[in-house]
């Protein structure tokens, strides 16, 4: 079942407006999505990765369900902060699992909009997680496309409708985001990520 949009927005409002019956309506038309979203970074790992697609759907459900004090714009602006709460995860697992891991060598990032954190990739989630809030500190746009498009596993088109931005504008402001991004990892690191 594809949810109508309009619906969408009509129950986070209502949600935020403190209606219970209105998150009980919400969490069947939303999880799906929020399923969607996680299917996309977790459809290049490896079997037995020690972040199953299950567990960041959960855990970023129960972390949007407790977001009490935000007031939800419409169907993008919900999607937008899943799409934060998911990064959050996945950084907060890589570091987790740096930190377990410590003197794992040369970062390589490849950056696309389905992968997410592995056991092998936990130290480049982490230095594209620090090129990302250094970018956001001289292109706010630019940070948030990327954390829309990678993080999140929006379409050029949603991170548009959400930025109410042109498709072709998104395009545009995400090859030059990678391209910075690309540049800043490099600078630290010998090897450098591929598109």
């Amino acid at each position: 079942m594809v949810a109508n949009p309009r619906e969408i927005t009509e129950l986070l409002l209502s949600w935020s407006k403190g209606s219970a019956a209105a998150l009980e309506d919400l969490v069947p038309l939303i999880y799906p999505e929020l399923r969607r979203l996680a299917r996309r970074h977790m459809q290049r790992e490896n079997p037995g990765h020690t972040l199953q697609t299950s567990a960041l759907i959960n855990e970023a459900y129960l972390r949007l369900v407790d977001q009490r004090s935000v007031e939800w714009q419409d169907r993008a602006h919900f999607f937008a902060v899943a799409a934060q709460v998911m990064r959050h995860i996945l950084i907060d697992h890589a570091r987790r699992h740096q930190a377990a891991k410590r003197g794992a060598g040369a970062v390589h990032v490849e950056l696309s909009e389905t992968e997410t954190v592995s056991e092998s990739r936990a130290a480049e989630f982490v230095a594209l997680d620090d090129a990302l809030t250094k970018l956001a500190t001289i292109d706010e746009r630019k940070s948030k496309i990327v954390e829309l498009r990678f993080f999140g596993g929006l379409t050029v088109e949603e991170v548009a409708e959400f930025l109410q931005l042109s498709p072709i504008t998104i395009k545009r402001e995400w090859r030059s985001a990678k391209a910075w991004l690309q540049r800043e990892i490099s600078q630290r690191e010998p090897e450098h990520f591929s598109e």
